[in-house]
């Protein structure tokens, strides 16, 4: 797929997943595509972890089974964190892990496949990225940030619809 058509194609996906197993190949792709992300001072902080296991996704997604959309994928990404300084007292593991996550949901869709970036769900006070950072083995050190549900859609996606462009974009200052 073509760079801008992935880019203004994708979408985040909430439905059901068909049970079709994604190849291990299309996995290291994705993941490949997210450490290929730039990363503040180069500090790395981003790591990932894929699970094609049926067993290991099942326990997984056990702990968000009232989201049956996310939960239904035979396939995951997961995004760790490690909060590093990286210049002077700044740390910048929320921009490298989002410029990571992006990158993967775009190589996501260039391969036919459908993802969402699911965040919020896993780091509310629950703490379901931590329990499902356990289960992986992740060191308590490093945070589980994000879940990306990889798969074949079960059913029709929808598109959000996004604001003109001339009310979000300008050239040469604000609203001008």
């Amino acid at each position: 797929m073509e760079l801008f058509e992935t880019i203004f194609s994708r979408r985040s996906y909430r439905g059901m997943y068909k049970d079709t197993p994604v190849p291990r190949e299309d996995l290291k792709k994705i993941m490949e595509a997210a450490l290929a992300a730039p990363s503040g001072c180069n500090k790395q902080t981003t790591s990932v972890i894929a699970v094609d296991d049926p067993a290991i996704m099942k326990e997984l997604t056990a702990l968000i089974a009232d989201r049956p959309g996310f939960a239904s994928a035979p396939a995951g990404i997961f995004i760790l964190t490690e909060k590093k300084i990286a210049y002077r007292d700044r740390t910048f593991y929320i921009h490298d892990y989002s410029a990571a996550i992006e990158n993967a949901l775009l190589a996501v869709q260039a391969l036919g496949y459908e993802s969402c970036w699911v965040e919020g769900h896993i780091t509310d006070a629950d703490r379901i990225g931590r329990k499902m950072a356990d289960i992986l083995g992740v060191p308590e050190n490093i945070e589980l940030v994000c879940y990306l549900p990889i798969g074949l859609a079960a059913e029709e996606g929808t598109h959000v619809r996004k604001q003109p462009f001339e009310e979000r974009a300008w050239f040469n200052g604000y609203r001008k």
